[in-house]
């Protein structure tokens, strides 16, 4: 990072912490950058919001999916609730995509009628249009659109085609060795200048990163965006594409979220950072997919919805239309969220809104739920009472200093803080989730989901903890479990909890024998009176993973049902190399057993302790020898019940490993694949044979 650059970022980072000012003007973008033109901060003050053909269709989208989705963003509410563009990725193209003359033509097929008509529909819904092209010339085979050699030309057609908004891609870019800071300026003063006069926002996407696409020089990829896209683009890509058609992950989304956090100081009303689409119901659980809309809030990111919108539920619609999310999205500030304290499992992000106030992420990028705290100092208020706003649960509360919430796995707690006046407020009260400390007696592995099996005895604690000025009385906690269940309280409560005061609630709880293998909720109901408000009463529930049954005799452990798999693309697949399309093979060697997977890659089995030994081949599938000298390398360990096993180190694709492991006293065994550092390019890792002896 460049000294100037650091200058800026410390900057930024102490007025945001420090500084209860209204909205200001954006701070300096970066070398090369320059500001904004005052016209484009008009065309998009705050994030532009919509949604795109390309996760939830693919390229095989028409003019009448694209027309039942215009629908169903007013039908559904999400036009109200700011998602008004309706942006055609690409694959609206004719094979031929242009005419004999050089015009830009949709694919006759499926647009019979031509963009024009389709674009006339979509304002009459009161909406916006968006397309996509590409900053590189036309490449057939190696891309399916580009505007290379018409700039002026395409962007006097979407004009007249009466485009708002445009996105312009870099693969024939990047297939073409062009250079895209020059490339992208070109683009913009084409659409700046285009024959109608018409204002259209312009996103800048180049999705090109290094490994993931190769190894290209810095200059050329999305990561180098910043220096030069906040003066020509309403917004610009920041790292690679969040997932693929159909299968989004949330560790991309986190990976692309913390590539988007590089550079605060570069955001501001009419140019933002993009770290891509939002994406319910594409791979995400729902608490995942609500975390990505809090990280994406307190970015000042686009909010662009990569699902089918026809198809999403009721619940993914209430968490892309909350009133308060949305409204700490579209604070007029502008200004990007940046850490506050150091990255790791928990992290807190603070972003400064117009109004002075501060909106907070307590993000929880573990695997089990935690209480996470911060202060009023910390996020840069002074003063000694604040009120807070859960924008998820609508409860508002009053802190003496300390700000807690308590944030389930993979979960986000998004606050908005503010100086408190006046009597003091209902108190500040949270109560952790419910949290499995132990199983048969021994310890949970920190930072591990638990598992039970039927008939296990597990302690589970609740804390509860008074964060508010006024005290609370006779504060009780109700643990809910599913019929069958057993569950007795191990300790009393108090009659009081003071102002700063915390106490914890244990129980044991036991599933019945029987118990079937999946998931089941564990609520704790916890209540609490204050003076002047009543009995008030808050609910907070987790999920326990039921194992099941263990394997028997010898066995190939990857036929075995697991509890849980994750791989670094696609999912891991049994008796074949990572997507299934070619067996297991190492160094020429066929395997017939075992599971392909991509890093990072955790697979889950309960082994329940009735099994003493595991043997496997671990390597680099062959198959990467087809893609390319690049990446290739990674870790593998075995890990038992929290306990590492078996360390590989580094494999590269020229080796293999033989594993063999006492499994003696392990109920829950994890098969671990991490990227070896290389940033998991080309990784198509092999546990061969896997063979347990139970």
């Amino acid at each position: 990072m460049k000294r100037p650059v650091l200058t800026a970022l410390f900057a930024l980072t102490a007025g945001l912490l420090t500084v209860p000012a209204p909205a200001q003007a954006a701070p300096a973008a970066g070398p090369g950058a320059g500001a904004a033109p005052a016209a484009q901060q008009l065309l998009s003050p705050t994030p532009y919001q919509g949604w795109n053909t390309y996760f939830g269709l693919g390229g095989n989208f028409s003019e009448q999916s694209v027309r039942e989705v215009s629908d169903a963003l007013v039908d559904r509410g999400l036009a109200k609730a700011g998602y008004d563009i309706v942006w055609l990725d690409g694959g609206w193209q004719d094979p031929e995509p242009r005419t004999a003359a050089g015009d830009l033509q949709a694919d006759r097929t499926r647009f019979p009628n031509g963009l024009k008509p389709l674009v006339d529909y979509i304002h009459g819904k009161g909406l916006r249009a968006g397309i996509y092209t590409d900053a590189g010339p036309y490449i057939p085979g190696k891309c399916g659109l580009g505007s290379g050699g018409y700039y002026q030309r395409d962007a006097d057609q979407f004009a007249a085609w009466e485009f708002d908004a445009v996105k312009v891609d870099f693969l024939c870019g990047i297939a073409a060795d062009l250079d895209p800071k020059t490339v992208f300026t070109e683009f913009a003063h084409a659409l700046r200048n285009n024959a109608s006069g018409r204002q259209i926002i312009f996103n800048l996407c180049n999705p090109v990163t290094s490994p993931d696409w190769g190894d290209y020089p810095e200059e050329q990829q999305s990561t180098y965006s910043w220096t030069y896209a906040p003066a020509i683009a309403q917004s610009w890509r920041t790292y690679t594409d969040v997932g693929f058609v159909g299968d989004i992950k949330f560790k991309d989304v986190l990976r692309n979220y913390d590539a988007n956090a590089r550079h605060p100081e570069v955001a501001g009303p009419g140019h933002f950072n993009d770290p891509d689409y939002v994406a319910p119901e594409l791979g995400m659980t729902d608490e995942e997919f609500r975390t990505q809309m809090s990280l994406w809030a307190v970015a000042a990111a686009p909010l662009v919805i990569g699902s089918d919108v026809r198809k999403l539920s009721q619940t993914s619609v209430d968490i892309l239309a909350d009133a308060d999310m949305l409204a700490v999205n579209q604070d007029k500030a502008g200004v990007q969220a940046v850490r506050v304290g150091p990255a790791g499992t928990t992290e807190t992000w603070v972003k400064r809104l117009a109004d002075g106030g501060r909106a907070v992420v307590l993000l929880n990028r573990g695997e089990s739920p935690t209480v996470q705290t911060t202060t009023g100092a910390k996020i840069g208020l002074s003063g000694s009472r604040f009120t807070v706003k859960n924008a998820w649960t609508n409860t508002v509360t009053e802190s003496a200093g300390t700000i807690s919430a308590a944030v389930p796995a993979h979960g986000a707690a998004l606050l908005r803080i503010t100086p408190a006046r006046g009597l003091p407020g209902v108190p500040h009260v949270t109560a952790s989730l419910p949290k499995v400390t132990q199983v048969g007696g021994a310890p949970t592995p920190d930072g591990s989901a638990p598992v039970l099996a039927g008939g296990d005895e597990a302690r589970v604690e609740i804390a509860v903890r008074n964060d508010g000025l006024l005290p609370v009385f006779t504060p009780k906690v109700v643990l809910a479990t599913p019929a069958g269940w057993t569950v007795r309280p191990l300790n009393r409560a108090p009659l009081l909890l003071a102002p700063g005061g915390r106490t914890t609630y244990a129980f044991t709880v036991s599933p019945p024998a029987s118990a079937a293998a999946g998931t089941a909720s564990v609520t704790a109901t916890t209540s609490y009176d204050v003076l002047g408000h009543g009995r008030l009463k808050q609910q907070t529930a987790s999920s326990l993973v039921i194992a099941p049954v263990p394997p028997d005799g010898a066995v190939v452990l990857s036929h075995h049902t697991w509890i849980s798999a994750t791989s670094g693309w696609m999912s891991p697949t049994v008796d074949l190399s990572v997507g299934g399309w070619s067996p297991i093979s190492m160094l020429g060697q066929v395997h017939p057993t075992g599971l392909g997977v991509a890093s990072p890659s955790t697979v889950r089995y309960y082994v329940g302790d009735q099994c003493s030994r595991l043997t496997a081949l671990v390597g680099i599938d062959d198959a990467v020898r087809n893609v390319g000298p690049e990446g290739g390398t990674a870790t593998f360990q075995v890990v038992g019940d929290g306990r590492v096993l078996f360390d590989s180190g580094v494999v590269t694709r020229d080796a293999t490993q033989q594993v063999d492991v006492d499994l003696s006293g392990v109920r829950v065994l994890d098969l671990v694949v991490g990227d070896a550092g290389d940033g998991g390019y080309n990784d198509r890792a092999n546990w061969a044979g896997l063979n347990a002896t139970c």
